[in-house]
């Protein structure tokens, strides 16, 4: 009966951590499907808590028991070691870089570059957002910048700030846009700057695109990212192995629940586009850029 009732406890305990969404939140980023993982782990102990919890009341055939409570033991084990197995590596560059993403939308950035975003900070880069609208057109402005927020947090941006300009009327204060953007370049000094393509036939995302080149005309490294609204002139030139972050970007992108049901919004599109580049790229998995300009120097590691 003892190792049923220890079998039980463990298995309680194992639930109710993992269900935990604080315990999610703070484990999903750096594990590899950390959500399809977390489904298996829930599914296999409620299996076993109902196991030992029988044996442990109705008593049944010691040897019985004595095997469900080794079998919980067993995939604690497993668990931990498939856990371990499925973390997410982080390597030191030897030079740190300072990146800056600028986008139209409070989703765009995790949309386009999320994965490269996320590796940058894993890799020891510095990262930070510029998003110039908060998207009062598409969605609700008084949710979406606080998801951006989020999806900034949970990808570990060092910084990220959502402008007010007017959503789909981004054309209309493109000085202002370029102003706030070489404010941005000024204080932090950007290494490489991430930004919309001129191939994209969303007006807001065009707009971003040719602020950000007046605002960073004197700069040597600016590479265009892809949105789910690119023309098919978008000609990528330039690929980042995301392999092991896109769950990282499909999460990242989940945290948008404001744009929940638009198609580029599913994981089975994210997923997808990645393979789609990875393949591209002789890969499994990548995010495309177009080059502007860029200085090998400046990219490094990247």
């Amino acid at each position: 009966m003892l190792p049923s009732v220890v079998g039980a406890l463990l298995s309680t305990v194992v639930l109710v951590y993992v269900l935990s969404n604080a315990a999610y939140t703070r484990h999903k980023r750096f594990i590899a499907g950390a959500r399809t993982l977390r489904q298996a782990i829930v599914a296999v102990y409620a299996v076993l808590l109902v196991l030992n919890l029988w044996c442990a009341t109705v008593m049944p055939v010691t040897l019985v028991c004595d095997a469900i409570a080794v079998a919980t033991l067993v995939a604690t084990g497993v668990f931990g070691f498939v856990i371990a197995e499925r973390r997410i590596p982080a390597t030191t560059v030897v030079e740190r870089r300072r990146v800056l993403a600028v986008g139209a939308h409070p989703d765009d950035l995790e949309l386009a570059c999320g994965a490269t975003l996320a590796k940058l900070v894993d890799t020891g880069h510095e990262v930070r957002g510029l998003v110039m609208s908060s998207g009062e057109v598409g969605g609700n402005a008084g949710l979406r910048p606080a998801e951006a927020q989020r999806g900034a947090s949970f990808l570990g941006l060092n910084g990220l700030r959502v402008h007010d300009f007017p959503d789909t009327k981004l054309e209309t204060v493109s000085n202002d846009m370029v102003r706030a953007i070489e404010a941005a370049i000024r204080e932090f000094e950007p290494d490489v700057i991430f930004t919309h393509s001129a191939h994209d036939q969303h007006q807001d995302h065009y707009a971003v695109h040719q602020a950000t080149l007046r605002a960073a005309r004197a700069h040597h490294s600016i590479l265009c990212f892809e949105s789910p609204s690119v023309t098919r002139d978008f000609d990528p030139s330039v690929f980042v192995d995301i392999d092991g972050y896109v769950d990282v970007k499909v999460e990242a992108v989940l945290s948008h629940r404001d744009q929940a049901g638009k198609p580029y919004m599913t994981p089975g599109r994210v997923r997808g586009m990645a393979a789609f580049r990875g393949a591209q790229a002789k890969n499994t998995n990548a995010e495309a850029f177009e080059p502007v300009r860029l200085l090998g120097s400046a990219i490094g590691d990247l």
